[in-house]
């Protein structure tokens, strides 16, 4: 079944970890958002993030897996908050930190990006 052309393009992303508690702890304090462990094949760990699938925005997860390394490099993923200047300020209060206050980007809003505990670079969205 091909998903509905009104669902956002990404359906599934991963962030990638060393220390999956650390990194739990992390982005369930600056996104204010519950992770819980995901089944596995037991060659990997995860914790997901919650929500439903499908749904119009994208599920995800940590994931300490041996293949698999983190980096300030490749994909950034955005997410959304209520202002990112308040979220950049818990990041590095959780031990984040940021490498691009928060800016304008004109009728889409703001946008930041900050550093997770782990050295992966991610971005926040926020209208406010």
């Amino acid at each position: 079944m091909r998903p509905s052309k009104l669902f956002n393009p990404v359906g599934w992303f991963e962030i990638y970890v060393d220390d999956l508690e650390r990194a739990g702890r992390f982005y369930a304090a600056v996104l204010e958002r519950q992770l819980n462990p995901a089944p596995t094949d037991g060659t990997f760990e995860a914790l997901e993030f919650q929500g439903q699938m499908p749904s119009a925005g994208a599920m995800g997860a940590l994931m300490k897996h041996p293949m698999r390394k983190p980096s300030q490099d490749g994909t950034m993923v955005y997410f959304s908050c209520d202002d990112c200047a308040e979220t950049s300020k818990l990041a590095m209060q959780h031990g984040g930190t940021v490498f691009k206050p928060k800016w304008s980007i004109g009728d889409h809003g703001f946008i930041a990006i900050i550093g997770d505990t782990e050295g992966n670079a991610i971005g926040l969205h926020s209208f406010k």
